[in-house]
């Protein structure tokens, strides 16, 4: 064996898991663990779930670009500890 191929440790469960804050406008912080390669839509109905919100209003950014349900961490270089903004969509306005 090689020196190249001793150094070489097999990933782990826990090198394939991030912990990853979604934070919300009013600064409301929750913590998920997610694996690298889970799609984020996963994430966001989990999110939606325990603050009480139809999946189909929240919606995602990170770095200021929003989060598609495709995305995983892998894709999106989400790193350990990283934070995903959260918002929730308003539709509507006013009815004359």
């Amino acid at each position: 064996m090689s020196d190249a191929e001793q150094n070489i440790k097999p990933e782990t469960s826990e090198d394939n898991q991030l912990n990853i804050k979604v934070k919300d406008a009013d600064g409301f912080e929750v913590f998920f663990k997610v694996k690298k390669t889970t799609k984020l839509s996963k994430l966001k109905k989990a999110y939606a779930e325990r603050m009480g919100k139809p999946v189909s209003s929240v919606r995602f950014m990170f770095d200021g670009a929003r989060v598609n349900d495709e995305d995983t961490a892998d894709t999106l270089g989400l790193e350990d500890q990283d934070e995903i903004d959260a918002m929730i969509e308003q539709l509507g306005g006013m009815s004359l």
